[in-house]
């Protein structure tokens, strides 16, 4: 009998799955293969390193079958994840993502840069909300309540760590994703010249499923 679409936490098997969703959502939602020669650059930034590096905080949505098919990931300490992204996980993926050579002239060049440059997520105006995520699903798991499930769980989790808050950043022309955060009682986070970001927070109270968004 096959088992229903269900949140559980991260396993090792999961890497592939993982590093898929991150690269059919990276493109402002969208798939981005298209963008990126090796596509395992984005996952690189945005997915593999907080499994790798805080796999308790990874949560995906099963299709039923052991498929992830969505995750929720994050740290609760953004300064120590800057810490630990520096120090245990560059050195894993420098070979594969050399720091470019001077000022970056191409798209992958500064998404590259980036990856190099983990202290851009420390702003002092984030320091109230010590912890941040990246949450995506694949298209066909999206708008059927499965990204509110995921929240719930992974600001559950923070909360029973004691952590009282969490931040988020997202690009300001995702005007979907920024109406599904508003519906879960994320607010904006005023820092000094965002650029294409809103940075976007929330207190790990309240977290049971139907009281998210209250």
């Amino acid at each position: 009998m096959t088992q229903a679409a269900h949140v559980r936490p991260y396993r090792p098997g999961d890497r592939e799955a993982l590093a898929e969703i991150c690269i059919r959502t990276a493109d402002n939602g969208g798939d981005s293969r298209h963008l990126y020669p090796d596509p395992e650059l984005m996952p690189a930034l945005f997915a593999a390193p907080y499994a790798y590096l805080e796999p308790e905080l990874t949560f995906v949505l099963d299709d039923g079958s052991g498929q992830a098919v969505g995750y929720i990931l994050g740290t609760a300490d953004t300064r120590q994840f800057v810490d630990a992204f520096r120090k245990v996980w560059l050195p894993l993926v420098t070979e594969r993502f050399p720091r470019p050579d001077g000022t970056p002239s191409t798209f992958v060049e500064e998404m590259t840069a980036l990856l190099h440059r983990p202290e851009r997520m420390i702003l002092p105006e984030l320091d109230g909300h010590p912890a941040h995520l990246h949450i995506d699903l694949l298209p066909p798991w999206q708008r059927k309540g499965y990204g509110r499930e995921l929240m719930g769980t992974f600001l559950g989790a923070l909360h029973a760590k004691g952590v009282p808050a969490v931040h988020l950043s997202m690009l300001l022309a995702n005007t979907p994703a920024r109406a599904f955060y508003d519906r879960l009682g994320f607010h904006e986070i005023e820092v000094p010249d965002p650029g294409p970001l809103a940075y976007l927070g929330r207190s790990t109270e309240g977290c049971g499923g139907d009281r998210l968004g209250r």
